[in-house]
C-alpha cells in the first residue's frame, strides 16, 4: 500500500449478447447493499458453478491445442483504491471469467484472494461494514497494537468469525494464487504460493499489506516483511517468469499518472534497523514509473490487456465513509461490464450460457 504521513494525519479527527442477470445484480443494485450469510453463501454458490461450468467449456475449447498460453489476473495494490479493483473482479467472477492463476500484491493480494475462495461481493461488504470500527484501522489500533490496520480484528476475527472466507473453496480452486511481500533485510520482494487459505496463506497477505511506519515487521517462513508494493507494485514480471503470458492486469491509477518521489526523512527515522527499505523506499517511484511504462507496452502490444481508473479515483487510504467506498466500487464494475467483450475475447472464453 502506498503511504503519505501527512495524509493519514489529516485523517487523526475522523479515526479517535444476451446474458442472464447475475446473481448479483438481483440483490446489489437494489438500495440496501447489506447482504445476511445465507445470501453470501448464494452468491459464493453460484459463482463457483458458473466458473466450473466455464471451466469446462475451455477445456473443451482448448483440446487438442495443449499450447495454449496460460492466462493470469495480475492485481496491484493501493489501499482504499482496491476497491476499484474489488468491482472488477466481483463482475468477472459473476460472468464466469476464469484464469489459470492470480497474483496480488498489497490490497490486490488482500482483496484478490476472493476470486480464489468464489466470493461475490465479500470485500466490498466488510469494508463497509467495519471501515468506521477503530478495530478494523485507527490511530488507536496503531498506538495499541503497532498497527494501523488491526491485525487481529483484519485478519482473524473478520474471515474467521464475521465474514467467513471460505478456505474450503479457495483450497479445491485449481487457480493458482501467488503474493508478494517486501524482504526488510535485503529490501527486494519475496513471493509465496497460497495453498489453502489457512492461517500461513493468511499471514503472508499481512505481510504483503503492511505499510512502513504504519504496521510491525510480520515475520513468517524465516523472513521479515512489509509492503509489497514497496519492490514489486505491479507483479506481472513474476507470473511472466512463471509461465503466464496472457495476463490481465489491473491496475488502481489512471492512465497518465506518475508517481513522485517520496522524501525518507520519515523512514530514516522510524526504520533505521532497516536501511535497505529506506533505499528501496527512495527508489520506489523509479520502479514504479518504470513498471507502467512496461505495462504501457504490453497493452500497445497486445501482448496483456490493462484494466485501470478512468480518472483519479478521489478516495484516502484509510477512507472511512461507506458510501465512498461504494462510489470506487461501482466505478470498477462499471469498468469491468465495458470491457467484458474485449476481456472474453483477449482470453478466449465464450459468453456464459
Amino acid at each position: 500500500m502506498e503511504f503519505n504521513f501527512l495524509n493519514f494525519l489529516c485523517i487523526w479527527p475522523q479515526t479517535i449478447s444476451k446474458r442472464r442477470r447475475s446473481p448479483y445484480n438481483e440483490i446489489m443494485e437494489s438500495k440496501n447493499t447489506e447482504i445476511n450469510s445465507n445470501t453470501a453463501k448464494a452468491l459464493t454458490d453460484a459463482a463457483r458453478d458458473m466458473i466450473s461450468a466455464n471451466r469446462a467449456n475451455d477445456a473443451a475449447q482448448a483440446a487438442p491445442s495443449s499450447a495454449s498460453p496460460r492466462s493470469a489476473l495480475v492485481m496491484e495494490g493501493g489501499a482504499m483504491r482496491g476497491m476499484f479493483t474489488c468491482g472488477v473482479i466481483d463482475v468477472l467472477m459473476e460472468n464466469g471469467i476464469t484464469f489459470d492463476a492470480a497474483s496480488g500484491i498489497s490490497a490486490g493480494a488482500v482483496f484478490g484472494c476472493n476470486y480464489k475462495s468464489h466470493q461475490i461481493g465479500r470485500a466490498i461488504r466488510y469494508n463497509k461494514k467495519y471501515c468506521k470500527d477503530p478495530r478494523y484501522s485507527s490511530f488507536r489500533s496503531l498506538m495499541k497494537t503497532g498497527d494501523f490496520f488491526g491485525a487481529d480484528f483484519c485478519y482473524r476475527e473478520i474471515p474467521d468469525e464475521l465474514d467467513i472466507f471460505d478456505r474450503e473453496t479457495f483450497a479445491k480452486e485449481p487457480m493458482e494464487f501467488y503474493i508478494g511481500a517486501t524482504d526488510v533485510l535485503t529490501g527486494e520482494i519475496r513471493y509465496h504460493r497460497c495453498i489453502d487459505g489457512g492461517m500461513k496463506d493468511i499471514e503472508w497477505m499481512r505481510a504483503s499489506a503492511s505499510m512502513p511506519i504504519l504496521s510491525k515487521v510480520v515475520r513468517i517462513d524465516g523472513h521479515q516483511l512489509l509492503d509489497g508494493g514497496i519492490s514489486d507494485a505491479i507483479p506481472y514480471s513474476y507470473m511472466e517468469e512463471l509461465g503466464y503470458r496472457k495476463n490481465v492486469i489491473v491496475l488502481t491509477q489512471p492512465e497518465g499518472y506518475e508517481k513522485k518521489k517520496s522524501s525518507k526523512v520519515l523512514f530514516k527515522m522510524f526504520l533505521r534497523k532497516y536501511p535497505a527499505i529506506v533505499e528501496a523506499m527512495g527508489k520506489r517511484h523509479i520502479m514504479y514509473n518504470r513498471q507502467l511504462e512496461e505495462v504501457r507496452k504490453k497493452e500497445a502490444s497486445g501482448e496483456s490487456l490493462v484494466i485501470r481508473p478512468p480518472e483519479d479515483l478521489k478516495i484516502g487510504r484509510a477512507c472511512k465513509k461507506p458510501e465512498e467506498l461504494e462510489r470506487v466500487y461501482q466505478i470498477g464494475r462499471a469498468e469491468a461490464k465495458r470491457r467484458l467483450p474485449e476481456i472474453r475475447k483477449f482470453l478466449g472464453q465464450q459468453t456464459a450460457q
